[in-house]
């Protein structure tokens, strides 16, 4: 081959290999809108495509303030699953350890700027059922609550409830248990208008109770779920808890009493003990991941509203017509109603 045309042939090559390198870059940024947003997608074994996840925290992204009316339906039943001291960052994009909990994020409503209340664990536990951490600011195991509740509100509407705790030796239990059951896990137990009444406390049972009540089609309007040490990821690696609830999340998306207007919240007590970040005045427990799925929720939703545990609160008792308790009134404190779609026509209650 002649020197001039040898030249030629090579930079022709050069240039088609620029080219293909720049559409590729191209395609990726019309994807995930940046590079940074391309490099998150991730293909699973199996060759699904995940798209890209919010990481950072959209800024600058103060305390929303709740716009007026309620658009949260009236739903049927409400889950929620209380996970432990994992950041939202640990997870979203982690699909080799958490291939699950990112498959629902891709299907269902992801909360991307959501903060836990405060650190250790209990004080959070405390403020989704009773508005307040009520000065609680370790894991006590006495510091009893004589307070207004979230069960108050439900028995007050005619709705039924229970909390389901699993490795819990027996219902109304009080205390720790082996390796596996921890009290500070448990809110319910915290406070004297339920732990003192019979009648209530027989409602906070072992999670062997919950497959049995699942597979009846017997379930409350309110669901609660505390998984075990190792299941709620706080002694186990990430994998496992992520295992666990595909297990059970599945039979609950399979369940009556979700595909009927139901909605599950999973959610996790507070960030790494490192992480103080916060929103909406009274939330400093570090940026966690909280997915909100249900048949009346928006499809591959992401939110960037400012959202904690007292939102999260707020919105349960808004589904149902119920006050808001404590800090879950403050204006600081938004419904997550941006999650759902128009509510069934039927009456709120």
């Amino acid at each position: 081959m002649k020197p001039r045309l040898l030249i030629v042939t090579m930079v022709l090559v050069i240039v088609a290999l620029c080219l293909a390198i720049l559409g590729e870059t191209r395609r990726a940024v019309e994807v995930g809108g940046d590079r940074s947003s391309a490099a998150m997608a991730t293909s699973t074994p199996a060759g699904m495509a995940y798209l890209p996840i919010v990481v950072d925290p959209p800024e600058p992204r103060p305390s929303a303030t709740p716009g007026p009316g309620n658009h949260v339906p009236p739903f049927s039943h409400v889950f929620t699953i209380m996970l432990e001291n994992t950041s939202y960052e640990q997870i979203i994009g982690n699909i080799s350890s958490a291939p699950y909990m990112n498959s629902l994020a891709q299907q269902y409503g992801v909360a991307t700027n959501y903060y836990g209340t405060t650190h250790p664990s209990l004080p959070n536990y405390i403020s989704l059922i009773g508005g307040d951490t009520f000065g609680i600011h370790n894991n006590c195991t006495n510091c009893f609550v004589n307070a207004p509740n979230l069960v108050d509100q439900l028995e007050s509407a005619g709705k039924s409830w229970k909390a389901y705790m699993e490795d819990m030796p027996s219902p109304c239990f009080v205390g720790d248990s082996g390796r596996l059951y921890r009290q500070k896990h448990n809110p319910f137990i915290y406070f004297d208008n339920i732990r003192l009444n019979p009648a209530r406390c027989g409602k906070i049972v072992p999670f062997a109770q919950f497959d049995t009540d699942l597979r009846a089609n017997a379930l409350p309007n309110y669901v609660w779920i505390t998984p075990n040490m190792c299941h709620s990821i706080h002694d186990c690696p990430l994998k496992d808890g992520d295992a666990w609830l595909q297990t059970w999340v599945t039979k609950i998306l399979a369940s009556p009493a979700w595909q009927q207007n139901g909605v599950l919240f999973i959610t996790f007590d507070e960030g790494r003990p490192s992480d103080n970040r916060g929103c909406c005045q009274y939330a400093d427990g570090g940026r966690i991941l909280t997915l909100v799925i249900s048949p009346l929720g928006k499809s591959a939703y992401q939110s960037p509203v400012a959202y904690d545990h007292y939102s999260l609160l707020r919105t349960v008792e808004a589904a149902w017509g119920l006050p808001a308790l404590g800090k879950a009134g403050c204006a600081c404190s938004p419904l997550m109603d941006d999650f759902f779609i128009a509510a069934p026509a039927q009456s709120r209650p």
